[in-house]
């Protein structure tokens, strides 16, 4: 710069010189401070790059972290999720082998109560056997005595003979031909005699152990099975804390009461009866939600149709889920395997039915053992007995909502389930209403009786039970051209005998209508009631 300056001294200094001068000078300083300012700014460049390197390596530190911590949280969760699974598992499987265990030791218990009476039986073989051996013996001696007679008397009966045969043929002047005919017919009649004594003698005898041991079986079986003796009674009346709730449950003009009979399906009767509400229904399912709802309401005291439609959902809510577990309870108790699981849930439904103070769920459960003990002492199938007997009043569940008696409804409900066809015979017939084809029908029929009739398993006493199928009777006989009425199967069924002179074959079937419909409007009576109207025309005449 100085050599230039010096150049532009020597040239004369003139002003072109000069701004030539600058100008180059003013390059050279821009060129160098273009440079500095490029250096500092490639400098200030680099820092922030290091800085944004930094903050970026420290936030995917940072996002490393925070990942990994998820990673580890996920990871716990993963394994609380999974022990609380195997502990769910293994709590099932340990209450699984409780069960196992359970019916082992009952199964354990019928095998001993078996084992006893087979010990007991056996002793009684054994002295039988020793009996037999006895009278064996007696008879050999006297067999022999018996021979050496029936030779004497061969002798005799031989001489007798001949001597008889030439006195007849002498005195009936008869060939020998007629008289050995006429000998051997005295014979056969006295034979046929003979052998009819026997065989009465046998059928007599038969029949008296046969009496004597259905006898032995049926007290075993009810010997072996335990069970209350208490009697159920259907809710249908509801206690309120006062009169002034009556009003109240009625509600203004009475929209309360009609809400409540439209949620519920019953009928509400609020008389004069102090401190009761009554519930009518012929369901009795709704008839148990109608008076839990009325519970509920008169608890809370706030009492308007929209509170009785929401009081109304949860009662039947609860009770749809009480019959449910009802159902199951129950087949576990009675040990009943594979039973489809509507049919579990109607057997539920028994709970809430009642046939004179006896619950029928427990009725069921109380036949289907009592079939198990019937059926092993007869040498058959007691678990199959047990699902008949259980099974066998399932009807009455559903005998509200078909026409028709609850064995049939009950055997065309289990039909639709794949039951076998012995359980559908026993339920369909345990009543004599169709025939019986299996032994478990009979056997379903003593241990329904027995279950009845045990003292204490129903309120109905005898005088009521005896006015009342004098009641069917009266009804019957009551009828113009009926002759005799007989009420059979424990008033299930009334037999009507017509004069056959008076009335025909048309006017049998608008009798049959008429007694059913008195019987309907003047008798109160579970299930249903078969009317038969007989008639028989007879004509005898003799030939003389």
């Amino acid at each position: 710069m100085n050599t230039l300056l010096l150049l532009a001294q020597d040239t004369g200094g003139n002003g072109l010189t000069y701004g030539l001068v600058g100008l180059i000078v003013g390059l050279a300083l821009g060129g160098i401070g273009t440079i500095i300012l490029r250096k500092f700014m490639g400098v200030q460049i680099l820092t922030q790059s290091r800085r944004q390197a930094e903050d970026l390596l420290d936030k995917a530190r940072s996002e490393a972290e925070t990942l990994k911590k998820q990673a580890e949280l996920d990871g716990m969760n993963e394994l609380a999720k999974r022990r609380e699974s195997f502990e769910k598992e293994i709590n099932g499987q340990r209450n699984e082998a409780k069960e196992i265990e359970r019916r082992l030791t009952k199964r354990e218990d019928n095998l001993d109560r078996k084992l006893d009476t087979l010990t007991t039986k056996e002793k009684y073989l054994d002295e039988m056997d020793a009996g037999v051996k006895k009278r064996e013996a007696q008879l050999a001696g006297k067999n022999d005595e018996l021979d050496a007679l029936i030779e004497e008397r061969k002798e005799l009966i031989e001489a007798s003979r001949n001597e008889q045969k030439q006195t007849l043929l002498r005195i009936a002047n008869l060939s020998e031909e007629d008289a050995k005919r006429e000998s051997l017919k005295a014979v056969e009649r006295e034979c046929q005699h003979e052998a009819g004594q026997l065989i009465q003698q046998i059928t007599d005898k038969a029949e008296e152990e046969a009496k004597d041991n259905a006898l032995k079986i049926t007290l075993q079986a009810i010997q072996r099975y335990a069970s209350e003796h208490t009697a159920d009674s259907t809710v249908n009346a509801v206690q309120i804390p006062s009169d002034d709730m009556k009003g109240r449950v009625i509600g203004r003009e009475g929209r309360n009461i009609r809400a409540f009979e439209k949620a519920t399906g019953v009928d509400v009767i609020v008389d004069d009866t102090p401190g009761v509400i009554v519930v009518s229904c012929f369901d009795p399912v709704r008839r148990a939600i109608a008076a839990e709802t009325m519970h509920k309401l008169l608890e809370d005291g706030r009492i308007h149709p929209t509170r009785i439609e929401e009081i109304t959902a949860q009662v039947r809510k609860d009770i749809g889920d009480r019959i449910v577990k009802y159902g199951k309870d129950a087949c576990i108790e009675a040990n009943i395997q594979g039973l489809h699981p509507k049919l579990s849930e109607t057997m539920g439904r028994l709970y809430y039915r009642t046939s004179y103070g006896q619950n029928i769920l427990r009725h069921s459960m109380e036949t289907a053992y009592l079939c198990q003990v019937i059926a092993e002492e007869l040498g058959l199938d007691g678990e199959l007995a047990r699902r008949c007997g259980f099974l066998h009043d399932i009807g009455k569940a559903l005998d509200h909502e078909a026409e028709g008696g609850h064995p049939q409804i009950g055997m065309e409900f289990a039909k639709k389930f794949g039951e076998k066809e012995a359980v559908l015979n026993a339920i369909g017939g345990h009543h004599n209403d169709i025939p019986s084809t299996t032994p478990y029908t009979p056997i379903v029929m003593a241990a329904d009786a027995i279950s009845g009739a045990r003292p204490g398993a129903r309120r109905e006493t005898l005088d009521r039970y005896v006015k009342r199928l004098e009641q069917l009777e009266a009804i019957a006989t009551d009828m113009k051209g009926v002759k005799d009425a007989y009420a059979i199967q424990a008033g299930r069924e009334v037999r009507v005998i017509v004069d056959p002179d008076n009335v025909d074959d048309t006017h049998c079937g608008y009798i049959a209508r008429d007694i059913a419909k008195r019987i309907s409007d003047e008798m109160t009576f579970p299930g249903e009631i078969r009317v038969t109207v007989l008639r028989e025309m007879r004509t005898i005449e003799y030939a003389k």
